[in-house]
Order: structure tokens, then sequence, then C-alpha cells
């Protein structure tokens, strides 16, 4: 059972659902009744644990050759291929049919789009080019759609607003990643921009831009009249704080700088839907 828990990668699954409730809770005048939220955040999530367990299975021979995977239960031999094909298949298919019964037909057909994308185009997209990084940051930010889906407002700013911001989070949360883990990825084979660009110009490049786009996007809920200046002036800060660091990785690629780059992303996502939920509340 805990060989299968790793499958399912909690602390990434617990993120996405995480931002899908900020999002359904922020992205219309009023947050969807209880039992309405509560279906789709459990549909999405058998779904999500599905796509998570197929994608470690297409990638466990990669995983086995990078000293940060290798221990994962499939390359480590704890499950096997046909056991990690059977779960995900399962889990895919009992999430959509979860949320085919119990959410709104938006949520179903977010969720189909975002497996596509996760298993069917991101997956193998790493070992091919490295615009994998901007695919892959479509299938974390789709469930923020997903959430307001739920709530009825996708045609909210608000929506737009967090899907925008977790779409260009991960850029230099992802270069981060991959500059301190370079010499994994390059064994594993897989086309990632520090990889692709052994300099670090080409990742401190997509990280300086992700970060400098999260500050204006992160101001629309204030620009919309959804909050307040408190909320303006600490997403300005935020933003600033996640800013910083991506300018000191671009102008200085080393693992110090890209190291505070990834510790001030996994601050900065939480902070700003934290942000979100007590500004549009006032």
């Amino acid at each position: 059972m805990s060989a299968y828990a790793e499958l399912i990668r909690p602390r990434i699954l617990v993120m996405v659902l995480l931002t899908m409730a900020v999002a359904a809770m922020v992205a219309g005048p009023e947050a969807p009744a209880w039992p309405v939220l509560a279906h789709a955040l459990a549909g999405s999530g058998v779904l999500v644990a599905g796509a998570i367990a197929l994608n470690q299975r297409l990638e466990y021979r990669a995983d086995a050759r990078m000293a940060r995977t290798s221990a994962r239960p499939l390359p480590a031999g704890r499950l096997s291929p046909a056991r990690a094909t059977c779960f995900g298949a399962a889990a895919s298919v009992l999430g959509l049919g979860y949320l085919g019964l119990a959410a709104r037909v938006e949520v179903l057909l977010l969720g189909v789009v975002s497996w596509i994308v996760y298993v069917g185009v991101y997956t193998p997209m790493k070992v091919r080019s490295p615009w994998q990084t901007p695919v892959g940051a479509l299938a974390g930010a789709l469930p923020t759609l997903m959430g307001a889906a739920a709530a009825g407002a996708l045609d909210s700013p608000t929506t737009w607003t967090l899907f925008g911001v977790v779409y260009f989070w991960q850029f230099p949360h992802a270069m981060a990643i991959a500059w301190l883990c370079r010499e994994d990825f390059a064994a594993a084979e897989l086309k990632v921009a520090s990889v692709t660009d052994p300099s670090g110009r080409t990742a401190g490049l997509v990280s300086l831009l992700g970060a400098a786009l999260v500050v204006p996007l992160s101001l629309v809920p204030w620009w919309a009249g959804r909050a307040g200046w408190p909320y303006a002036l600490v997403g300005v800060l935020l933003g600033l704080g996640y800013l910083a660091p991506a300018a000191a990785f671009f102008a200085r690629p080393t693992d110090r700088t890209a190291r505070l780059l990834l510790y001030a992303s996994l601050g900065y996502l939480p902070a700003v839907c934290a942000a979100l939920l007590l500004g549009c509340a006032a």
C-alpha cells in the first residue's frame, strides 16, 4: 500500500486539489455549495492520481537512471509495470466516471483535456523537446479551470488570473529543478533547458519571464474590483519576492541561485492563493 501511495505522489496531488479548491472559491461572486465542490474535488483527485500513476509507469526506465527517482516504486521493483498500469488506468476511468455522474460537464471535459495533455502529450514529450515545459505547465494549470467550472465561473477574470499565475509560476519552479538535477536529467536523456543549453542562459531567461509575468497577472483581481488595496500590496510584494531570485538565477546560473529560486517558488504559490482567498472574501 505504501508503494501505491508513493505512485500517486501525494504532495503534488494535494497541491493540485488545493489550487482547484482556491479557484472554485474565488472565481465567482459566491463559492459553490460544499457538496458540489466536494464531488468535483473527489472525482478530480482520483483522476489526477491515475494520471500521475500512468506518468510514472511510462517514465520508469528513465527514473531508474536518475538518483533522485531511482527509489520510486517502479524503478526500485516494489511495483510491477503491469500493476501500475492497471492501477493508473482504473483510477483514471473511475475519476472520469465519478465526474460524469456527480460534477458539472465542464469539469469533466476539462479533466479529460488535462489527462490527455499530461499523460498523452507532456510525458512522451520530455525525451523529445525542451518545449515540454510550457506543455507540462498547461497540464498543471488546468485544474484551476476545473475548480472555476465547479463554481460555474469560467468567464470570471479571477479564474483566468489564477490560471495564468499557476501556469507561469511553474516556469521558474521547473527551471530551478532542471538546473539542480541537470546531471540526472542528462543521464535520463530528458530534453530540459539545462540539458539542451548547459550554460544555463535559457533556463535563466525562462525563469525570469515566468516570474515577471506573475506580477501583473496577480493584480487582475484588484483591477477587476474583486479585491482591495491590501491584496494588491501583498500581491506585488510576493511577486517581487519571486522575481528577485529569478533575476539572480538569470544573471548567474549556479546551484545556489537555483536553490534560492526553488525555495521562493515553493513559498510563492500557497502564499498568493491565501492572499486571493482573503482578498476576495474581504
